[in-house]
């Protein structure tokens, strides 16, 4: 790590009247992580840093070899805006990667992970830009604290007068851009309290740092006014479910490689390539991009969430779209949108696989089929076949076994996280499978 940054960062800290430090990492199914240090041990934190038990996290390592490193990256230096009360000194967070005892980046590092396919994108002349959009929503809570999951579906875009979590969304925006982050939009979903934040463009991996920081604010603001955030892929039935649209572009000397003004679609060889890849490999990466059972009762057909695999320049029924850019804005906005990812993934591990998914379509030159214009929610299976068009997976189970028997997640991951990451979602599966639920009870105790 550079000298003069972690000078730099010393010196904000001190300047800020830093006491403690938050040192922030991801566990395999995308929650933060955090090891509280006294500002004192910032430097030792970015030079050396600070030991903590992996054992204790989920998919990390076992108890005999639990030893594990911090390293903060003092480039994600920040003040927490919402940890601070004014009542002593301030809070920062770093963000760190994951060592082992010996100086080893840990392979089940999410961070790792992702730097890991970003630095065979960049031998391959890339830079991976995404711009994701977390849609959530903000439950209120009954008088002993419970959450409280009822919506009904009352159209996009909300009136500013009749949308009264306004000013959360606000003071939310207002965080965000204290810590260094810029959002694109804030907007209402479809149902009556949800709604969608998109993070400005970016590479993949300041914006997945960046992904994790705005769960964590969402959820921080929201506590402070009785809320309760969740961004459950499908926490009610019947109503629209949480997805984390994903635009996507690679860059290549400072022009957007997926750009061509002689292509009706306005894309290049490059991106039909990407393309492809990620209608080839998308079943067997669903279950990190998708990764709960909840993930599975959003896709479905009739919510506006992809079902079925194919691609389309308007058609939000298609698993990806080629979203219109603005007059003069084409060069650099052309872009593809895969939409079935949610907000439920790590975004770490997701955009990896979505990377090595489009980089595999390069490097092996495919080709994407025709796109599909009309609304594939409306197909029956004889159609569906007719264009070639498959399933997405149709549950945890499925795209579980569709990662186990492909090899681009294993590729991605190595054979260490791969397996504890099958290990963990497997075991999510088989209480989900025995679980007695209500609309058993309501369907069969009474009738069978």
């Amino acid at each position: 790590m550079p000298n003069d940054l972690i000078r730099q960062t010393l010196r904000r800290a001190k300047k800020d009247k830093v006491t403690f430090i938050d040192l922030q990492f991801t566990d395999f199914l995308g929650n933060i992580k955090v090891v509280t240090t006294p500002v004192a041990r910032l430097e030792r934190a970015v030079r050396k840093g600070i030991w903590f038990d992996g054992s204790s996290v989920e998919g990390f390592a076992r108890i005999h070899e639990s030893d594990m490193y911090l390293l903060a990256d003092p480039s994600t230096y920040t003040l927490i805006p919402f940890r601070n009360d004014g009542t002593g000194g301030n809070i920062a967070r770093l963000i760190c990667d994951v060592y082992t005892p010996a100086y080893k980046p840990f392979e089940g590092d999410p961070r790792y992970i992702l730097k890991k396919v970003t630095n065979e994108a960049k031998k391959m002349g890339y830079i991976y830009k995404v711009g994701p959009e977390l849609e959530f929503f903000l439950f209120p809570k009954d008088k002993e604290d419970k959450i409280v999951p009822a919506s009904k579906g009352n159209g996009y875009y909300f009136s500013l007068i009749l949308d009264e979590s306004y000013q959360i969304k606000k003071e939310i925006v207002e965080t965000l851009k204290v810590m260094g982050i810029a959002s694109e939009s804030i907007t209402h979903e479809a149902a009556d309290n949800q709604h969608e934040i998109d993070l400005v463009y970016g590479d993949a991996l300041t914006i997945a740092d960046n992904t994790i920081t705005l769960k964590l604010v969402i959820k921080a603001i929201a506590r402070r006014h009785g809320l309760h955030a969740s961004f459950m892929p499908k926490p009610i039935f019947g109503v629209s479910g949480n997805g984390m649209h994903t635009h996507q572009s690679l860059w290549k000397t400072n022009k957007n490689a997926f750009y061509n003004a002689g292509d009706k679609y306005h894309l290049s060889k490059t991106a039909y390539q990407f393309l492809a890849g990620q209608l080839k490999y998308v079943k067997e990466v669903a279950a990190i991009i998708a990764p709960t059972v909840s993930s599975y009762k959003r896709l479905t057909p009739g919510f506006e969430a992809p079902a079925y695999i194919c691609w389309a320049k308007r058609n939000r029924s298609a698993l990806v779209r080629i979203p219109e850019s603005s007059k003069g804005d084409e060069e650099t906005g052309t872009r593809i949108e895969l939409r079935c990812p949610d907000p439920s993934c790590n975004p770490y591990l997701a955009f990896a696989v979505m990377l090595e998914s489009g980089l595999k379509g390069i490097k092996k030159e495919m080709k994407p089929p025709n796109p599909v214009e009309e609304d594939v929610y409306e197909f029956d299976d004889s159609k569906l076949s007719k264009f070639y068009i498959e399933k997405l997976p149709g549950s945890l189970k499925e795209a579980l076994d569709f990662m186990e028997k492909g090899n681009l997640v294993k590729e991605v991951f190595g054979d260490y996280a791969f397996r504890r990451y099958l290990e963990t979602k497997k075991l999510e599966w088989d209480s989900f499978r025995t679980w007695v639920t209500d609309w058993e009870l309501n369907r069969y105790l009474p009738n069978v």
